[in-house]
């Protein structure tokens, strides 16, 4: 397709081809950037430690995964700093580094074929508790809880839109951990309408009080007091998760358009499925097992060939007996690698399935499955090869799984570009 052909069909919805991923932005609690955050996880070197965002002594729950060696001063424009608040910062770090990464000036395309699609949960509960401490002070402007998240899920996207230039379509969907899945296949079906390119993926955090207390309302945060023994999915001691913040920004491009620009491509995004599970009280299974069974199917690829499965890794004994037997009801006992490297994050909420996409996509590019941290072996009524220590192998096609609190699932497959 020429580069004449190819601006003409922005906005048309003609484009065919493949989406490809092209550029990665990451910012993790075991390490600021790409690079740094994969030789951490490699290594198994984890991030999670005491909360230092808040004074956390008070609460049952005092661990976290927060990013290290921030300074927004450092990172970003000062005239971005009042408008913004800690998330939105790094997820405009994490997009700045994705499109450098891509080697992509939106500039340089047609005014409307960039977008950005990105995800979110609860980040803004940080501005919120930020107004109700205005509220409290002499002068303060009362904004209600509905006000903060809205104005939280458009700063994010928004200023990533404005600072870019992203003039292209853009969203905010918000389905919890599943988030980071959806986001990227919102961004697939703009790209097959014809935008060229999409920034997407979900950075979050609620490393604030009131998030804090929403978290432990839930009844999953683990409440163990050192990092190793806080956060065991498939582990006989397995007892809640514990939260993290940060995420993944991902560049997302038609595969012709990458080509027509020598883009370097890191893997496709060969397939997708996203499912609910039951309401409360109602029969039938989990929708996770089926989720991959379907984004499999699209990609065109039989269980077999599947390399490594990045599990969502709940830490819940019951969820992780449901994704355990979802696992081994497709693949069989023992069928497939299993990883779960956000053991040295913490669960991320919207970023946590785009920095598994990240992960799948740089296992692909490493010839390694990255480690799960902590368990040191899966239980073994679970059937699962945990894999525990960085496994150099080929990897060719990854299958990533995400579970949002309220139901949602989601499967995405990535496969290398060659």
């Amino acid at each position: 397709m020429t580069e004449q052909t190819l601006r003409r069909s922005v906005g048309r919805g003609d484009r065919t081809g493949t989406a490809v991923f092209t550029g990665i932005g990451a910012v993790a609690p075991n390490g600021l950037g790409v690079e740094e955050w994969w030789r951490a996880t490699l290594a198994k070197r984890s991030g999670i430690g005491l909360v230092t965002r808040f004074d956390a002594t008070g609460y049952p729950a005092r661990l976290a995964g927060e990013v290290p060696g921030f300074d927004p001063a450092d990172r970003l424009p000062s005239r971005l700093l009042p408008q913004t608040d800690h998330m939105t910062r790094l997820a405009l770090v994490a997009a700045e580094h994705a499109l450098t990464d891509a080697g992509a000036d939106p500039a340089e395309l047609p005014e409307y074929a960039a977008g950005v699609v990105t995800a979110a949960s609860a980040g803004g509960f940080e501005f919120g508790q930020r107004e109700l401490q205005a509220l409290w002070s002499k002068g303060g402007q009362y904004v209600s809880a509905y006000q903060s998240f809205a104005w939280f899920y458009a700063v994010n996207t928004g200023q990533i839109s404005i600072r870019h230039g992203l003039r292209g379509p853009s969203g905010v969907l918000v389905t919890e951990q599943a988030g980071g899945l959806d986001a990227v296949a919102q961004a697939r079906r703009q790209l097959r309408r014809g935008t060229r390119l999409m920034l997407t993926g979900g950075v979050d955090g609620t490393l604030c009080p009131w998030g804090w207390t929403a978290h432990l309302a839930s009844g999953r945060l683990s409440t163990a007091r050192t990092p190793e023994r806080a956060y065991l999915p498939f582990d006989a001691d397995a007892a809640g998760h514990v939260v993290g913040e940060g995420g993944a920004v991902l560049v997302l491009e038609a595969e012709d358009a990458a080509q027509a620009r020598g883009a370097t491509v890191y893997g496709r995004l060969a397939g997708y499925a996203a499912t609910f599970d039951p309401a409360p009280g109602r029969p039938g299974e989990p929708g996770l097992r089926r989720s991959a069974e379907l984004a499999l199917q699209e990609a065109k690829l039989d269980p077999g060939s599947v390399d490594v499965v990045f599990a969502d890794a709940a830490a819940v004994p019951a969820l992780d007996h449901a994704e355990a037997r979802a696992i081994t009801g497709l693949f069989g006992p023992h069928g497939v690698a299993v990883t779960a490297p956000k053991t040295m994050t913490g669960r991320l909420s919207a970023g946590g399935a785009a920095l598994d996409l990240a992960a799948a996509l740089l296992s692909i590019r490493d010839g390694v499955v990255p480690p799960t941290a902590h368990t040191t072996a899966a239980l073994p009524e679970y059937g699962l090869d945990l894999v525990t220590e960085a496994r150099p192998t080929a990897v060719r096609s990854c299958l990533v799984l995400a579970r949002g609190q309220g139901g949602f699932n989601a499967a995405a497959v990535v496969t290398s570009a060659t």
